[in-house]
């Protein structure tokens, strides 16, 4: 990125701002924050600043969906789309006192629901698209629906509905054959060549200069273009994008090409009947609104998978680089506790010793890293080797500096002793256990959920009898089992209960012969044959907890069947593991790569034996598998772990009850392979399945057969939800990082966990996008079985338990003989827990630090007159956004409007002072964003209404599936 910076991006804004200041008519769009603030910081001279302002005031630069990136919308979570919204917004806002109202979506693979229902809720007046199936955007095209009214929510329909535009079959570049020239089209620059351009000026493929011999043909090519273009929309606007990847980095040579074409064809319009003027996104989507036409509404429907040719289904990506996915997540899941972790410290301790500056900075390394990876090349692995290192350490680097500010502020909190030392790690198998040590430990565990949780933690330790224990020396419930990684390593399961958004702190000790935790008592069962069908009277083995009951066949030592306790209804349930043969010769016909999957033929079996051992234990029951090509290999080439966990009494055990957690091991893979998990039961399914769109919503997904690439078509993304049911049974999965998800065969749900690809294809090949992925992947998953009611509020409630596990930090305290710090003898005193009932979700509790004025008049006047804030981020504005996790009609309970009093769900914070409710990336006071409406049938009128009133005891009542954004200001103390 900085490369690409330097070399091409720098070229690029240096160069139109430049050549935009020579001549009124000319317009440009720019989209990505990320690489405009590195120039901004960077390169842009004072006079390029003046220039930038005076440019936007006069509408020849136009900022068009002003996130730091063009977010994918397939692999992508919610938060995240919003996260890296709001992070460029907030830069443009601060800046220029401007806010983007329009989308350029031009590039991602594949359209979502959720992005309309996310710009609306950002105050956007209109949403444009690109990549949807060749074959429906023919169909469209063909019959003038290529713009629509999207209600992407089925819950908000119209009050957050956008008016859509898909671009036509040229896309987002302009036409780059000419009938009279074999030079790239209307690419006057031509092709970027960096990091050393070349010393002439001339680069390769730079089109004809327009001279008066070809003015002419390349007058009429233009216009051939624009009608037959004009053909397919309703209005005599056509918007005729001018550009493509990496142009405009010599705009001279472009803008000195174009003035004279578009001038000759205004001074011939009689002959072309056509009229030409530079445009930006605004001024195009003005032109149609102002039309007053009435369009027609789509529903909630997505445009995913997306498909290019009747051989590319671009459903590889959903699983691509599935370590670059959960580092992405773990990131999300930190910086979300991070940032509600550092606004309750800054509130409760005003005068602390920890630089304020300084944090703020921790958390942005953090939301820049998360942001960037959003890119539609980011998280969908769609990189070549060298930009997925660099997301890879911006990621890892800001996890790092989060990490570290989170136990310096704990440290500060407990005023720990010089000698103790604090350190914090995310618990995950891929970077290895922390906390291996023989010291006592104090073990902090943060709840960032704002809800009241019972759930497991687990610790690595290096002794077999441990005790632990609560601030107040009582026993706390545990369990301790060998290692499935190393036999020298212990498994330590803590069970803790821990309000919302708050953090509690226990010790673990050696037992030193007084009562012990319990132990897991593993048992091994022998290595079997598991390619043998299934037997008459299979020999079955039950692992129970007070929901479910499990059973494991001891002839091939795979799961048998899932009994749901509470329903009494059994499910028989299989899994295995598979992997999808692919091409990699351009010469035998289609392949797979990043993008697109391509399979041979259908999955084959993987192992022909399996190994089991299950270790029981009190609170915790782990099944590990052991999967090997043959009965004699020596090395198992896929592991499954699966967890039940048994609730003592008096702990509200009821999500962790109905949970049977899952981690697979996967890989490496032999080259050309793609391995799937496949879950097969006896439900009766008609293969229809249902999966989410980037964790917000729901999308039906029936089986459609087509005459060439069927599998690869019927696959879909989930990013953390996939099920489906029977009658009143449903089978929910729920993911920690993005998959594709497939229903091949009736009562079957496949899931890809990984991908190792290698191929010839010269453009592959040119960027280094081969996916020679040779590494080990941990996916966990949860497995969630039962009456549709029930699931449906278990789901809701674990998507986000799962997405949000608690955070977990040690401390050691050295010397001859440990003693507890007098802080953690006594009862610390927590403050008030912050608690939302189950059907809300407290998304964003953070300090964004953001310096512009609430007030849009006197932002604007503080830029005019060169008086934007300049130095200490503002700590006394606290950005508060509250979801609705259910659609309408969904429970007849939790799908209910609910009341919200936001003085008393913030009392730990401090007494509030005022409240304003705001557009969803923060700019926008909701009061004074009046977005276009646009008329429909059902809606012949083109009113506004957006006004919303927060009464003086500030009560708030959220609605299914809103997401409501707040400034909440508190009194100081």
């Amino acid at each position: 990125l900085q490369e690409s910076m330097h070399a091409y991006a720098a070229n690029v804004y240096t160069s139109v701002v430049e050549e935009l200041t020579k001549g009124k008519q000319r317009k440009f769009i720019a989209v990505e924050q990320e690489f405009f603030r590195l120039w901004w910081d960077a390169v842009a001279t004072d006079k390029h600043k003046q220039q930038v302002h005076q440019l936007l005031q006069e509408g020849q630069l136009e900022f068009v969906i002003g996130g730091q990136v063009m977010h994918d919308e397939a692999v992508t979570l919610i938060d995240d789309q919003i996260l890296q919204l709001s992070e460029g917004h907030g830069f443009l806002y601060e800046t220029f006192g401007i806010r983007p109202q329009f989308s350029w979506h031009v590039d991602p693979f594949g359209a979502s629901a959720t992005t309309p229902t996310v710009f609306a809720l950002a105050g956007f007046n209109a949403h444009l698209i690109s990549r949807i199936d060749y074959d429906l955007k023919a169909d469209m095209q063909k019959n003038k629906r290529l713009q629509f009214v999207w209600q992407g929510s089925p819950s908000l329909s119209e009050s957050q509905q956008i008016f859509t535009h898909v671009m036509d079959q040229y896309s987002y570049c302009t036409p780059s054959q000419l009938p009279f020239s074999n030079r790239s089209g209307f690419y006057w620059n031509g092709f970027a060549v960096f990091p050393d351009p070349p010393k002439d000026g001339v680069y390769p493929n730079m089109s004809l200069p327009v001279t008066d011999t070809n003015i002419h043909p390349y007058a009429q090519a233009m216009v051939a273009n624009i009608k037959e273009r004009a053909a397919w929309f309703r209005t005599s606007d056509v918007l005729w994008p001018w550009g493509c990847d990496k142009q405009f980095f010599n705009a001279s040579v472009q803008y000195s090409n174009m003035d004279l074409l578009l001038d000759y064809i205004n001074k011939h319009s009689d002959e072309f009947g056509v009229t030409v003027q530079y445009a930006t996104v605004s001024d195009y989507f003005q032109a149609v609104h102002s039309k007053n036409l009435t369009w027609e509404i789509r529903d909630s429907q997505d445009f995913l998978p997306y498909s290019t040719e009747p051989f590319q289904a671009w459903t590889g990506f959903y699983t691509s680089r599935s370590t670059l996915k959960g580092v992405a997540r773990r990131a999300s899941s930190l910086l979300h506790a991070g940032e509600s972790f550092f606004t309750q410290y800054v509130r409760q301790h005003p005068e602390s010793s920890i630089c304020k500056c300084g944090a703020l900075k921790q958390l942005q390394s953090l939301r820049w890293a998360v942001s960037e990876v959003q890119h539609h090349d980011g998280i969908t692995g769609t990189e070549s080797p060298k930009v997925k290192n660099m997301y890879m350490d911006n990621l890892m680097y800001g996890m790092f500096n989060v990490k570290k500010l989170m136990a310096s502020l704990i440290f500060d909190m407990n005023n720990a002793k010089k000698n103790g030392d604090v350190y914090s790690s995310v618990y995950s198998k891929d970077s290895g256990k922390p906390g291996t040590t023989d010291i006592d430990q104090y073990i902090i565990v943060y709840n960032p959920l704002a809800w009241n949780i019972t759930t497991f933690v687990t610790v690595s330790v290096s002794h077999s009898s441990m005790n632990v224990y609560d601030e107040l020396g009582n026993f706390v419930p545990a369990q301790i089992q060998s290692s499935a990684e190393s036999h020298s390593i212990y498994d330590l399961y803590i069970l803790v209960e821990i309000s919302g958004l708050s953090y509690k702190k226990y010790i673990v000790k050696p037992s030193n012969g007084k009562r012990s935790v319990f132990i897991g008592k593993s048992v091994k069962y022998q290595r079997k044959d598991s390619t043998r069908g299934v037997q008459q009277s299979p020999d079955l083995l039950p692992v129970v907890n007070d929901c479910y009951q499990i059973m494991f066949d001891r002839s091939n030592n795979l799961m048998h069947s899932i009994t749901d306790r509470e329903t009494n209804q059994t499910v028989q349930l299989t899994q295995e593991f598979l992997e999808y043969h692919v091409n990699g010769d351009v010469m035998k016909g289609p392949i797979s790569d990043n993008y697109l999957f391509a399979p041979n033929s259908s999955a084959v079996p993987v192992s022909k034996a399996v190994e089991m051992e299950i270790v029981f234990g009190n609170l915790v029951t782990e099944i590990r598998q052991y999967f090997y090509s043959n009965v004699t290999a020596q090395y198992y080439i896929y592991a499954m772990y699966t967890r039940l966990y048994l609730v003592p009494e008096g702990y509200d055990g009821k999500l962790l009850c109905h949970r049977i957690e899952q981690e697979y091991s996967v890989g490496p893979l032999e080259v050309n392979r793609e391995a799937i998990l496949r879950t097969s039961t006896n439900l009766s399914t008609g293969q229809l399945l249902y999966t989410d769109d980037n964790g917000y919503q729901i999308q039906k997904r029936p089986f459609k057969t087509y005459v060439n690439n069927t599998a690869a078509r019927n696959y879909y993304p989930m990013v953390q939800t996939a099920y489906i049911e029977e009658n009143a049974t449903r089978l929910t999965l729920l993911a920690e990082r993005a998959h594709g998800v497939s229903s091949q065969g009736n009562g079957q749900m496949e899931v890809m966990l990984h991908r190792r690809l290698w191929n010839n294809l010269q453009w592959d090949l040119n960027f280094n996008l081969t996916l020679n992925d040779s590494s080990v992947v941990h996916p966990v998953f949860w497995l969630i079985l039962g009456s549709k009611s029930a699931t449906t509020v278990l789901y809701r409630t674990s998507q986000q338990a799962l997405e949000h596990r608690p955070i977990v930090m040690f401390g050691q305290f050295s010397g001859d003989k440990p003693e507890l710090p007098r802080q953690l003898q006594q009862k610390s005193v927590h403050s008030s827990p912050v608690t939302v009932p189950p059907n809300l979700h407290v998304q964003t509790l953070s300090i964004p630090g953001w310096r512009y004025s609430s007030n849009h008049a006197e932002q604007v006047r503080s830029i005019r007159m060169g008086k934007q804030k300049q130095g200490d981020a503002d700590f006394s504005r606290v950005l508060l956004r509250i979801r609705h996790l259910y659609e309408v009609g969904e429970d007849p309970v939790l799908s209910q409007p609910v009341t919200v009093n936001l003085k008393s769900l913030l009392k730990g914070l401090g007494s509030v002072k005022s409240v304003e409710e705001r557009s969803l990336t923060g700019t926008w006071d909701i009061n004074t964003l009046k977005r276009w409406k646009w008329k429909t049938a059902q809606n012949p009128s083109k009113g506004f209404s957006n006004s919303r009133n927060i009464s003086q005891e500030y009560i708030v009542t959220v609605h299914p599936k809103e997401i409501r954004t707040f400034f909440v200001y508190f009194q100081d103390q």
